[in-house]
């Protein structure tokens, strides 16, 4: 796997490459521009297929990766950890171009399983093991095969005995393997598991391998090695010391982001790391916690026995952090950066002149019970944001602006166009419109009451309390929704 921090490879004819030498690696090029040409073209093209079709969590990956370099210094592809808080995906053109655009997503997508997997769980005596290390590249490659839905594994062009020329598999085919690890067993005259309970986790696939008289390494060549001239390819699974911070810190900003997707319905996500949860299964208590964290029981459907995790809660802080977002007044200084860049540093984006207040309308429904601990997090949530300016409604049959700490009264027929209409700057109260413009508008209801559409749909956020219509996410166009606990105490 090449996770590797700051590591130093032989590139063809180039001596020694440090890969987290930017401009060491853009110097690294193809002879032929068109093949460079070709090669991001694959690339692109591999990566717009996962986030439409075959796996967010690939295309969330790669989209913590800030720069994405072609290059000669490795022979096929790396995800680079690089002592400084980034990641890089490095890639060969030549590579891409010989292995075709069903070869580059299968490459990309083992890359990323790749991170993942051995960041989740593994430890160092663990990773140290040839024997796991077979087992991951099977577990990865019979995913891969699978959610991909390809025949088998890339194939590429090499020299025959004839003096022509062949295509040759790249990579440890699981099937082949499984094969192998069959008649191993059978000739001891033990038992072995089929080929679907054999891949059924990474651990599983381990133990069996474990049972075997002779697996079958070393060597173990990963999907993304080539022999290199001194006998270790690039992106050889060397153990250097990896910047783990890093990619641990990225891996788990990208199953966080997929999860809030998942849990706002999106299928391809919720599959995705449904089955990701399930090849994990017995990976420790740290990776149960990380799982906790990120509403796995939610997901699933499943009550938390030990304790309740509202997990709207987390999502109301990143949905209103999204909205709130739009007012930053950030700009990228293009000269600076091309000084920064040439220097070999990151560029950094710069504040252009006073940054407006962000202006949030709470709406609590009152027409029926709205209990407190809801208001109580709401109010410190919007507190603790900087920059915030926030408004404070309640509403039945009437609309009623007030102060958080006073007492809330309600209890008549429910109206959401009023508050629509008084956001708007359409209706006043006690005389008064309100004249701002609302970064984002929260509506804590039951959603019992006749729909409606606001001017900016994309700027409201409703919260449905316990047994309500979330007609909202069913609008057109849908509108951020979300289920809450309100029964806690």
């Amino acid at each position: 796997m090449a996770q590797v921090a700051g590591e130093s490879r032989h590139a063809p004819g180039r001596g020694v490459i440090d890969l987290a030498d930017r401009r060491a690696l853009l110097a690294c090029q193809p002879d032929d521009p068109a093949v460079a040409e070709e090669g991001r073209r694959l690339k692109e093209a591999a990566l717009l297929d996962f986030g439409v079709k075959d796996s967010v969590v690939s295309s969330w990956l790669y989209a913590k990766c800030h720069y994405q370099i072609p290059t000669t210094a490795v022979d096929t592809a790396a995800v680079v950890a690089t002592g400084d808080g980034t990641c890089l995906l490095l890639y060969n053109p030549e590579f891409f171009v010989a292995i075709g655009q069903s070869g580059v997503r299968f490459v990309l997508f083992h890359e990323a399983r790749h991170l993942i997997h051995r960041h989740l769980y593994v430890d160092e005596e663990l990773r140290a093991d040839p024997v796991f290390d077979l087992a991951a590249e099977v577990a990865i490659n019979h995913v891969a095969l699978l959610r991909l839905a390809q025949g088998g594994l890339p194939t590429r062009e090499v020299p025959d005995d004839a003096g022509g020329t062949r295509r040759e598999p790249v990579g440890v085919d699981p099937h082949e393997v499984h094969r192998r690890y069959v008649a191993d067993l059978r000739e001891q005259g033990f038992e072995p598991l089929s080929y679907r309970d054999f891949t059924e986790t990474d651990l599983r696939i381990y133990g069996e391998l474990k049972r075997m008289r002779t697996p079958p390494v070393p060597p173990v060549l990963c999907v993304h090695m080539g022999p290199g001239g001194d006998g270790e390819g690039t992106g050889a699974k060397q153990r250097p010391p990896m910047d783990a911070e890093a990619v641990t810190s990225a891996v788990e900003e990208t199953l966080a982001e997929v999860m809030r997707g998942a849990l706002r319905g999106e299928g391809l996500a919720r599959d995705e790391l449904l089955a990701l949860a399930d090849r994990t299964t017995g990976g420790g208590k740290r990776l149960e916690k990380m799982w906790g964290r990120m509403g796995l029981g939610a997901l699933r459907g499943e009550t938390q026995r030990t304790r309740r995790v509202e997990w709207w809660r987390r999502w109301l802080s990143d949905t209103l952090a999204s909205k709130l977002r739009e007012g930053e007044r950030l700009i990228y200084p293009k000269k600076q950066g091309a000084v920064l860049l040439a220097l070999g540093h990151d560029p950094m984006l710069a504040r252009r002149g006073a940054e407006r207040t962000k202006v949030v309308v709470i709406a609590l429904d009152t027409s029926g019970s709205m209990p407190q601990p809801v208001i109580d997090w709401i109010t410190t949530l919007v507190g603790r944001t900087e920059g915030v300016e926030s408004h404070w409604l309640s509403f039945d049959g009437a609309l009623m602006p007030f102060v958080p700490g006073e007492r809330v009264h309600g209890g008549g027929g429910t109206d959401f166009q009023q508050v629509v209409d008084y956001v708007e700057g359409r209706r006043a109260v006690n005389g008064r419109r309100f004249e701002e413009r609302a970064d984002a508008v929260i509506m804590v209801t039951d959603g019992h009451a006749p729909k409606v559409t606001p001017a900016q749909p994309d700027r409201w956020i409703w919260l449905i309390t316990d047994g309500g219509d979330d007609w909202p996410e069913r609008h057109d166009p849908p509108m951020a929704c979300h289920r809450v606990v309100t029964g806690d105490s």
